[in-house]
């Protein structure tokens, strides 16, 4: 069996560095850590870290009554207000929040201070959306996230927009979306804050499922980007699975097939990767 690995599979720059600074301050081991919601999207992850005593916390309430200590923000991010109210409960914060996610809350306060319309591309339930949200004017904020959304969308012909992207939404889906508010006739800049790298790993795995008979997606279920990687790998792949670890793979279902490729989303630890790619080698 030929299997092809995506290069691009597993943590990205934003999700290394924060898990990174996890570890590091469960090292110091000196007053209790948490993290505002799970570091990233992978069970496999968090269960460690609360082996070494980082709790998940999930707002601000949580903190109400516990040990002061240090609360980590994700990679994901969080809305202006989060910071100063963990500030007021007297915790300390370590932002471990993507660069590239912290450029788009710079860039919505900006462009909502102006006066402009602000529209999300992306999932608004997703804690990165919901993070870009509280950046801006609440009553002057849009998410949209379907080409339904994106036709009904309606504003005043005098008011200027902005757009930008939760960074791991679909570049393709982001254009398409784009071009049905652009089509209205608004005053419209539009800033494609779509990751790189998340271009650059949905890209390769749609070239990868195109040459393979089946195709592996590695990734937490809560995982955002890895959804979207299982959606456009099996939009060209009819026999894509989506695994967490090895143990979700039925293997038999891969005995007739002569190439297999295996792709994986930005919180998936090269450990499991690895994992899998050996467990199909030797299988077969």
């Amino acid at each position: 069996m030929n299997i092809i690995l995506a290069k691009s599979a597993g943590f990205c720059f934003g999700v290394k560095r924060a898990v990174e600074t996890v570890y590091k301050e469960a090292e110091k081991n000196q007053t209790p850590i948490y993290t505002f919601g799970p570091i990233i999207h992978n069970e496999e992850v968090v269960a460690d870290l609360e082996k070494k005593g980082v709790q998940v916390i999930h707002s601000t309430d949580e903190l109400k009554g516990r040990p002061k200590g240090t609360v980590i923000i994700r990679s994901h991010g969080v809305e202006r207000k989060i910071y100063d109210e963990i500030k007021a409960l007297g915790f300390e914060i370590v932002d471990a929040t993507c660069p590239f996610v912290l450029k788009i809350h710079r860039l919505v306060e900006q462009y909502s201070r102006e006066g402009y319309h602000i529209i999300i591309i992306g999932n608004e339930t997703h804690p990165e959306v919901e993070g870009i949200k509280g950046w801006s004017d609440p009553a002057e904020t849009t998410v949209i996230g379907t080409c339904e959304e994106a036709e009904k969308f309606t504003l005043s012909s005098e008011k200027k927009v902005c757009i930008v992207s939760q960074t791991t939404f679909n570049y393709n889906k982001f254009q398409e979306l784009v071009e049905i508010v652009n089509e209205k006739g608004y005053d419209i800049i539009v800033l494609n804050t779509i990751c790189n790298a998340t271009e650059e790993r949905q890209t390769e795995a749609e070239r990868i499922a195109k040459e393979v008979d089946a195709m592996i997606v590695i990734g937490g279920r809560a995982s955002s980007n890895t959804q979207k990687l299982f959606e456009i790998c099996k939009k060209e792949c009819e026999n894509t699975y989506y695994i967490q670890t090895i143990k979700d793979l039925d293997l038999t279902r891969l005995k007739s097939t002569d190439n297999v490729g295996i792709t994986a989303g930005a919180s998936t630890p090269n450990n499991i990767i690895e994992e899998v790619q050996k467990n199909v080698r030797n299988e077969f």
